[in-house]
């Protein structure tokens, strides 16, 4: 009787922290909230990123609305020096497009091709650099000389190589339609060889340790390992390469 009362009467267990809890109590919030130039940062870049995904709404001009630009408003200086308008916080260049409009709409296209591009690096990068550090043998030796091969070029001289070759190969109407995605692939495919070799130097320490021994002796595949067990500890290298490629890439882009 007493433990069916003791029974009754236990609360029931307590529901599994959410993922917002768990970054709450996290080491990685507790030190974001710390710092506060990290903060301040952070801030900054959410207001460059909202304004180049709102710009159509908070722009004060159309740079692609013609009938909105007059070539009597050119090379316009900014509205803080003598001659300026507030119109045109900025001022404006020599076709009357109000600078600051400008601005927001060409960091939308920025933004985009350089996170693709990065994207696009990161994921080649750290697939080929997970295969040939935990396989090894002959493919490691493939992967990495291409690699070594890819790192003498340079990256803008890989990006010109790949957009001349498409627009040689695609005809022109095409290749405009695609230019874009040219412009990606050209970038993305430059900036691989950095994440592959990082990965591979971590996945070589990490398949010796005992946690993947132990996962190997129960009989879980390759990829499970990889992708479960190996791949979230030798991440953090890689979102650093990733993050000082993103201003690479949208340089990049500007040059092409």
């Amino acid at each position: 009787m007493a433990a069916r009362a003791e029974s009754a009467t236990a609360k029931p267990p307590a529901p599994a922290p959410g993922a917002l809890a768990r970054l709450r109590d996290g080491d990685l919030w507790h030190s974001f909230t710390r710092n506060p130039v990290v903060v301040l940062s952070a801030i900054v870049t959410a207001i460059c990123v909202g304004c180049a995904v709102f710009a159509p709404w908070i722009a004060p001009h159309s740079p692609f609305d013609l009938k909105t630009i007059s070539i009597m408003d050119s090379d316009n200086p900014p509205a803080w020096i003598e001659g300026g308008e507030w119109k045109f916080l900025l001022g404006t260049d020599n076709q009357g497009r109000d600078v600051l409009s400008t601005i927001f709409y060409g960091s939308r296209i920025s933004l985009l091709v350089g996170f693709c591009a990065v994207a696009f690096s990161m994921i080649l990068g750290v697939t080929l650099g997970l295969i040939s550090g935990y396989v090894g043998g002959m493919t490691e030796t493939i992967i990495m000389r291409i690699a070594d091969v890819k790192l003498t070029l340079p990256v803008i001289l890989t990006a010109l190589l790949v957009d001349g070759v498409a627009r040689v190969a695609l005809p022109r109407d095409m290749h405009d339609q695609l230019a874009i995605y040219v412009v990606i692939f050209a970038i993305g495919i430059s900036g691989w060889p950095a994440y592959a070799r990082t990965v591979r130097g971590s996945t070589m320490i990490e398949k010796n340790k005992e946690y993947v021994q132990a996962a190997r002796v129960i009989g879980t595949g390759p990829t499970y390992i990889l992708t479960r067990h190996v791949l979230p500890n030798v991440i953090g290298p890689v979102l650093v390469i990733a993050t000082l490629g993103f201003g690479s890439a949208i340089l990049t882009e500007a040059a092409l």
